[in-house]
């Protein structure tokens, strides 16, 4: 009977470890809120029914991640830069959620790199987190960058989700 027991408890632990797991390619998630990057933020702009929300530095090219959308859409779109030759795919994680986004990539002139651009639902799981905690960390070879807001101004990736539905 022990002994059955220990086997059940071994073979739970082991399906618990394998529900868990990132999905292929992905980096475990770390979970950890970063903290915010002096003089970048979540930049919030809304022009009629379209809105993007940004994180980068006011009023400037200087931008890290991009999510874009319709009113009411449901739907994402996603820019991030990233080097040349590096693997068209955007991955994204929030509060231990992850995600992997297949990107286009088109060069960037600007940067000597690579624009990543990529859809999703506005529900998926690394972006219900992203809402629900109000900080994101990208991905990009073994690297994490973490983009968390300033005091006060967290509510504007509700606001920008909110409008996307």
């Amino acid at each position: 009977m022990r002994a059955a027991l220990l086997s059940l408890s071994v073979l739970a632990g082991t399906l618990a470890a394998c529900a868990s797991a990132p999905a292929p390619g992905m980096p475990p998630p770390n979970g950890s809120a970063p903290a915010p990057i002096p003089g970048y933020d979540w930049i919030l702009h809304q022009d009629g029914d379209d809105a993007r929300l940004s994180y980068g530095v006011a009023e400037s090219d200087d931008v890290r991640m991009a999510f874009d959308c319709r009113r009411g859409a449901r739907r994402l779109d996603m820019t991030a830069l990233a080097p040349a030759g590096a693997e068209p795919v955007i991955l994204l994680e929030a509060a231990g959620e992850t995600g992997r986004f297949a990107a286009a990539a088109d060069e960037d002139l600007i940067h000597d790199g690579l624009i990543l651009s990529a859809a999703a639902p506005a529900d998926v799981p690394v972006l219900r987190q992203f809402r629900r905690v109000g900080w994101l960390a990208r991905w990009q070879d073994g690297v994490r960058e973490g983009y968390a807001p300033h005091p006060g101004s967290g509510g504007r990736i509700e606001r920008f989700f909110a409008f996307c539905g």
